[in-house]
């Protein structure tokens, strides 16, 4: 059996956990074996506690007995304790109205009873009616008597507020709901706006006013706003089953906004809640928006959408439209039946009929609010009917000099539409042509055997340079695909005679491709030799376009030495830095790489200049990916991948958008990134790249954070967690765990911060920096809750992590904030001691580490810690020693407001220890 005292520990432990079964378990433990400790006060406490816990936990149910009990036991033996709990026993009994409203088992007399005896006992403890007046007017609006709800509204209105009425939230909340009802949305916008921008302390506050706004919001033109109220009051609702009603009404805004996918999801989360639903009335409204959804997603064609349940069989959206229906009707003419009117069935048949608002809301953060951009289009220019064979191939073969492969491949088609079966020269220069126009990566055999024709047939017709260049393609081709003695045969057979007989635009070519081979078999040097002489050949032929592609292919070669000169440096670092053979390596000098690095961004930079200016697109998203791969500055980073977005590929606009977005969240420029990271999530989705996509979310979380966008952060870091976990990448989704808890201690679930900071401290068992960072978090929530003696536990063990890690500075600072948590846990003795722990930890510093200015600061700030506990426990002399030399030393490190603080504190204790 618990005695008296551990049930007043288990009580106020009750009292500090968030609503849920976990606080009604506690409540109902408590209440098994409160009548046993003899203690009537406690017995009485433990009822009114637990009605709270079974209302707002979802059970209102359970609270009809304890709230009876209670008043049974305030009348028929009063006590001292019942007056000083009389308050809230009465508050209590504007709970039990409203829930005795959402059983249709109840007799409608009962509610009337209950708020007859509510309005005696008012009147006797000197209360005003307001409370009173509401709650007749929520049991008339429930009924239907529209009539008489109007007329308790208005007394309701007309009362002034006093110590029973509803927070400065909910009162508000149902004002709101009163003018929607009726049409008047700006009105209700109006009432409810100025208590947003207040503070609300409440249990159901902001969500609830939030969430009564969606509509009125939206249907004045504030659409965002409307979304932002979604988002933000659902996030805070969909963890608690006493919210039932509150989710209907997210899924039914959902399925008006053209946002049904969204509200299947929302269902399929919470489909499971009918079975234990608060209420009938929870339960019906559930079923109504279900019902209402499905019918949505079953009229745009998705009726086959599967649904799933637990402990039930899978069930299309169309079967479950009509089930859920069937509930949510048959349960209003339960409620009708008692109340002797039409007013619920005909509310959930016309619930139940709604059609969309007209008006699509983006509610996913991840949702893109445009339509991505066409790809790239080129104009394509007349071609004239009078060129001759030689003139269109000589046109189309100066589209492909210039990249103009539409216009190439426009030139081609009306070529075959007119001389449909060229020979000798004709037929080899149209089938070069078409080698070139197709992509060597999607089918390298159909390209060889297009340019092998080539080949033979211009070599055939005599047309000895047009051959040997097509020889050079086949010869670069045959280096691609793991041919290179053949490759470079052809291409060296190039090169060889188009010096001996070509002019610099053939030779230029050659050397190019030359390149390019030498590139491929790895030998860098020399094909940086090879471009530097195509390069002169275009400089001599006034070629810009020559010179731009070789800029491309000059960025790779310095790229793939550099990479090969870092692999050199780990296997000779590896190795002793020895060769193989034992001879000494030298190490490539950092300055080398940093030069070669600088070269390719120079080389990307000119190829970037020219391909803007001169296009095509394609190119210049190469150049400008290169330039942004090479660049370290964060706005040249920004411009560059902005430029690429041109080139209009899919993978490219993917690395371009992910890419600027990052650039700038780098430049603290967040809020422009959203867009580019919206974006890039999509992408990702489109093109099945779910770890990008995760990681993507996970930087768009922090676009939104940063952006000042908690809600929208959350869900998309929520995203990017299950992505983790199903990939299993225990990193990433530990960072992104963090993240989140960070997000919901700002948006206000304490509860969900502190539960992943748990399971955070439980994952990095073996990682002790960051168990002691996840610690310092977990304390500092505790803290501000003030569970200060837990508070104190945690910060004790996240400092031993700490100085398991090496980060006694990091241990000094949580020992600082256990004594201030240990202060106000009243635990005076422990909190010295730690002090003293402190100043020995200090003692111990090597001495450069205990001078700098951080460690410094912080023992000066234990010894404040330790002496304001003292104070305030009226302990004067002892604080003086603590606190002497504190504001010279906190000088020396330039801490100037605090050596002033402490100055105070020592004058305020000297002077009370002279009294």
């Amino acid at each position: 059996m618990k005695t008296a005292e551990e049930l007043r520990d288990l009580l106020s432990q009750a009292e500090d956990m968030p609503y849920g079964a976990a606080r009604t378990a506690l409540a109902e433990q408590i209440l098994r074996h409160v009548d046993a400790a003899g203690d009537p006060f406690l017995s009485f406490m433990a009822r009114l506690i637990a009605t709270n816990s079974f209302v707002y936990g979802g059970e209102p149910a359970k609270g009809f007995v304890t709230f009876s009990w209670c008043v049974s036991d305030f009348d028929r033996n009063p006590q001292p304790y019942h007056q000083r709990a009389q308050h809230n026993l009465l508050w209590l009994f504007k709970t039990m109205v409203n829930a005795l409203t959402k059983f249709p088992e109840v007799p409608l007399a009962r509610t009337y009873a209950v708020l007859d005896d509510m309005e005696r006992r008012y009147r006797e403890y000197g209360q005003g009616l307001g409370a009173l007046y509401k709650y007749r007017y929520v049991v008339a609006d429930h009924v239907g008597l529209r009539d008489e709800a109007d007329s308790w509204y208005e007394k309701w209105q007309a009362a002034p507020r006093d110590s029973l009425s509803d927070c400065v939230g909910c009162d508000p909340t149902d004002v709101a709901g009163y003018l929607a009802a009726r049409g008047r949305f700006a009105e209700a916008v109006e009432h409810a706006h100025p208590v947003l921008e207040g503070t609300l302390n409440c249990t159901e506050q902001p969500q609830a006013i939030l969430e009564e706004l969606m509509v009125p919001y939206l249907l004045t033109g504030r659409e965002s706003d409307a979304a932002d109220a979604h988002r933000r009051s659902y996030r805070l609702q969909r963890a608690n089953l006493a919210d039932m009603a509150d989710v209907a009404g997210h899924i039914t805004f959902c399925a008006r906004t053209g946002n049904e996918h969204r509200g299947l999801e929302i269902l399929q989360r919470h489909i499971d809640w009918l079975d234990k639903a608060p209420s009938p009335a929870a339960a019906m409204e559930f079923a109504a928006a279900g019902g209402h959804l499905l019918r949505r997603v079953t009229d745009l064609g998705h009726g086959d959408a599967v649904v799933r349940r637990l402990d039930r069989p899978d069930i299309t959206a169309a079967e479950l439209a009509t089930e859920l229906a069937t509930q949510a009707t048959d349960l209003a003419a339960r409620f009708d039946a008692r109340n002797g009117t039409t007013a619920q069935s005909a509310r959930i048949a016309g619930w139940l009929a709604r059609e969309p608002f007209g008006v699509e809301v983006p509610l996913s953060p991840t949702q893109r609010v445009t339509p991505a951009p066409p790809p790239f289009k080129v104009d394509i220019p007349d071609i004239s009917e009078d060129l001759s064979a030689a003139e269109l191939l000589d046109l189309a073969e100066e589209h492909a000099g210039a990249d103009r492969d539409d216009a190439m491949v426009a030139a081609l088609a009306e070529f075959d539409r007119r001389f449909p079966e060229p020979a000798g020269e004709e037929a080899g220069r149209r089938a070069a042509l078409e080698g070139a126009a197709l992509d060597w990566r999607e089918d390298p055999e159909a390209v060889e055997r297009t340019w092998r024709r080539a080949f033979d047939l211009l070599t055939e017709a005599g047309s000895a340079e047009r051959a040997a260049a097509t020889g050079g393609r086949l010869g670069v081709l045959y280096c691609l695909t793991d041919r290179p003695d053949e490759g470079f045969a052809l291409v060296r057979a190039e090169v060889a005679h188009m010096t001996e007989h070509g002019d610099d635009r053939r030779r230029s070519s050659a050397w190019s491709r030359l390149a390019v081979a030498q590139f491929l078999a790895g030998d860098f040097a020399a094909a940086g030799d090879s471009l530097d002489r195509a390069d002169e050949f275009a400089e001599a032929a006034g070629l810009p376009r020559h010179r731009a592609d070789n800029e491309i292919w000059r960025v790779r070669i310095l790229m793939a030495a550099d990479e090969s000169a870092a692999d050199e440096s780990v296997s000779a670092e590896s190795a002793g830095g020895e060769s193989a053979g034992g001879e000494s390596v030298p190490a490539e000098s950092a300055s080398e790489g940093l030069d070669r690095r600088g070269r390719a961004l120079a080389a990307a930079m000119r190829a970037r200049d020219f391909y803007r200016e001169h296009g095509p697109a394609s190119r210049l998203a190469e150049a400008a990916l290169m330039v942004a791969d090479l660049s370290t500055d964060a706005e040249q980073v920004a411009e560059a991948f902005g430029e690429a977005l041109a080139g209009g590929g899919s993978q490219v606009a993917l690395m371009a958008r992910a890419g600027r977005g990052r650039a700038l969240l780098h430049l603290d420029r967040a809020a422009e990134a959203v867009p580019d990271l919206v974006e890039a999530v999509a992408l990702c989705a489109e093109q099945g790249e779910e770890r990008n996509g995760a990681v993507v979310r996970q930087e768009l979380a922090i676009a939104y954070m940063r952006s000042g966008r908690p809600v929208e952060a959350a869900e998309v870091a929520e995203e990017a967690l299950l992505l983790f976990e199903r990939l299993e990448l225990d990193g990433p989704a530990d960072d992104v765990r963090f993240l989140l808890a960070g997000l919901y201690r700002e948006i206000g679930d304490q509860h969900g911060a502190l539960t992943i900071y748990q399971a955070l401290i439980e994952r990095l068992a073996d990682n002790p920096a960051g168990r002691g960072q996840v610690g310092e978090q977990a304390g500092a929530l505790l803290y501000d809750l003030d569970r200060d003696a837990e508070a104190a536990q945690v910060f004790q063990a996240a400092a031993e992590a700490l100085h398991e890690a090496g980060d006694l500075i990091g241990e000094l600072r949580l020992l600082r904030r256990r004594v201030s948590a240990l202060h106000f846990a009243d635990d005076a003795p422990t909190g010295l001691a730690v002090a003293e722990q402190a100043e020995r930890l200090y003692a111990e510093l090597p001495p450069e580490l205990a001078a700098e200015p951080n460690a410094v600061w912080q023992r000066s700030m234990v010894a404040r810690e330790a002496a304001g506990l003292l104070l305030a426990r009226g302990r004067h002399a002892e604080a003086v020693p603590l606190l002497e030399g504190l504001p010279e030393r906190l000088r020396a490190i330039g801490a100037e407001e605090d050596a002033a603080a402490i100055e105070n504190m020592l004058e305020e204790a000297r002077n009370t220890t002279d009294e």
